[in-house]
């Protein structure tokens, strides 16, 4: 069996190759299909995906980790008995509450969130290295490559103020060792 790890957007794949990168997830990149994580958020989409799956004669387990998974993964046909599983590891309401929490500043951001999103509060407050937060891949590796503790830390946080999800939606703190 392997993992296909399907991500909505760059930057949670950048958060899930450094999490490998550090040994820090449940499963390694051997486990995952083609060794790698995709940018994907539909199989029949992604060329790429369609290929690993192709290639591989075995039993795939789905993970979709993003922040808006409520539109449902359609199944190609030539797939269904391929894939076993699906499961969802939502960073609701977006992957900028990382940054946020990680910088300490939930608090502010609470009395601030009726009027901004996580997105465009963090482009206002969080800087690393004299760079203001500006939503690319190269931040968060520049923010969390060399702090993976605190990416760690700031994921299992994230899971104890959020509190719940959907109840088909896991945390990418359940993904961690």
């Amino acid at each position: 069996m392997k993992y296909l790890i399907m991500c909505e957007g760059p930057n949670e794949l950048e958060i899930i190759r450094i999490l490998l990168e550090y040994d820090k997830l449940i499963f390694t990149e051997d486990d995952l299909l083609n060794l790698v994580p995709y940018h994907a958020r539909q199989i029949a989409s992604n060329p790429t995906v369609k290929a690993a799956l192709n290639l591989y004669h075995g039993d795939v387990h789905v993970l979709r980790i993003g922040d808006k998974l409520n539109e449902e993964l359609k199944i190609p046909k030539e797939y269904k008995e391929k894939i076993k599983c699906i499961e969802k590891y939502c960073t609701k309401p977006e992957l900028e509450m990382l940054l946020i929490i990680s910088e300490k500043l939930q608090a502010d951001f609470e009395k601030e969130k009726s009027r901004k999103s996580p997105k465009s509060f963090a482009k206002e407050k969080v800087s690393f290295n004299g760079k203001r937060y500006d939503n690319s891949t190269a931040f968060y590796r520049d923010y969390y490559g060399g702090q993976i503790d605190l990416l760690v830390n700031t994921i299992k946080r994230y899971k104890q103020l959020k509190g719940k999800h959907q109840k088909d939606e896991l945390y990418l703190a359940d993904l961690l060792k």
